[in-house]
């Protein structure tokens, strides 16, 4: 089977030699595998770099690069979508690496009769350092990022809601189209929820792995935090039945705050006590958690302040992106997205013809 591997950057330039590299040792047939990178017009030699990789060819079936003048996720996947040539189409995100037997094993699973696969995705740190371990950890704890099944390693194959990673077969994407570019952060959710809808199983498999950079340092993971809080209000309502319950806990964690403090001012100070011995509780006994890892360092200590300094600022970009949603709808109202998915469906199976035509 043909297999188009796609990534999409803005200046990523710090992040893809590692990445480049993995791509160049993948032990599956190079003369199968497209590379498809989608370069969102970067300053910084991102572009440049995917150039070098080209030249260097790697003996891969072809390596296609695509300029695109939008800084928007969902809009240059969908770029990437409509140049894959592939049986299977995998996307892969700029600040991760693969093992050598990435490709294989997802072409593997899907010879099993799958149609969407993918493995744990658990977080790593570049240019290690005792802070960046701190941070690691708060990230790769359940308590500091999030309860989703495929940022850990699966134990066994299970069907998820989401994946990160993913390789779809072609059929997949033809059918559901591409992705919506109303949406920021939460274009994957969206995404796998009409691939759900279609009649369509998610299978995370534990022969697949990759890896994903943590933020380096904290006002960048703050930010990174705010910002998904933000789009998961806004997409409430473009898509409630793509958010799961569990995206609002940081939403609730900030309201009982204000609840509690609410109360406090007003003379009623026991319910936040109660509220800060509880989740002083949980906090405490997820730093001790943390403290379980191999590498432990002092800073380790700063955990039950970064907790959270996460969790409020998730909080709060989810408040704002609910209070956003009555202009967000207005800005996006003539949209152009919904027609764009369709536009992704035609040129998907344009490719398909094509497809067939070189494995002639």
């Amino acid at each position: 089977m043909t297999v188009s591997l796609c990534m999409i950057a803005y200046n990523e330039a710090n992040a893809l030699k590692g990445l480049f590299k993995d791509i160049s040792l993948q032990d599956y047939p190079h003369e199968n595998i497209e590379v498809v990178f989608v370069d969102s017009m970067s300053t910084d030699g991102t572009y440049e770099m995917m150039e070098r990789f080209k030249n260097e060819g790697y003996n891969f079936w072809d390596v296609k690069i695509v300029r695109c003048a939008k800084k928007n996720q969902a809009f240059s996947w969908n770029e990437a979508l409509m140049t894959a040539r592939g049986d299977i189409i995998i996307r892969v995100d700029a600040h991760a690496r693969i093992p050598r037997n990435f490709v294989s094993r997802n072409v593997y699973n899907i010879n099993q009769g799958e149609d969407v696969v993918g493995g744990g995705r658990p977080n790593i740190s570049s240019n290690v350092s005792p802070w960046k371990l701190t941070l690691l950890a708060a990230e790769d704890s359940l308590f500091g990022s999030s309860i989703a099944s495929y940022r850990r390693p699966a134990a066994e194959k299970e069907y998820l809601d989401s994946l990160f990673h993913a390789a779809y077969r072609r059929e997949v994407i033809q059918k559901v189209g591409g992705f919506n570019e109303n949406l920021g952060r939460t274009e994957d959710n969206e995404f796998h929820y009409r691939i759900r809808q279609a009649g369509y199983k998610l299978a995370c498999c534990p022969d697949i792995i990759s890896y994903q950079h943590s933020r380096n340092n904290l006002r960048t993971m703050i930010r990174q935090k705010y910002s998904n809080g933000r789009w998961i209000g806004l997409t409430v309502s473009e898509c409630p039945g793509c958010i799961s319950y569990f995206h609002f806990v940081p939403f609730v964690f900030l309201l009982m705050i204000i609840a509690c403090s609410i109360l406090a001012f007003l003379g009623y100070p026991l319910f936040l006590y109660i509220f800060i011995i509880l989740y002083g509780m949980f906090d405490v006994v997820n730093t001790v958690a943390c403290f379980t890892m191999k590498n432990i360092h002092p800073q380790f200590f700063l955990l039950p302040f970064i907790f959270p300094l996460l969790h409020i600022s998730y909080g709060i970009g989810t408040l704002v992106g609910l209070i956003q949603i009555p202009f967000w709808q207005h800005k996006i109202k003539n949209s152009k997205a919904k027609e764009h998915i369709e536009k992704v469906k035609r040129k998907v199976a344009k490719n398909t013809i094509v497809t067939d035509k070189v494995g002639e």
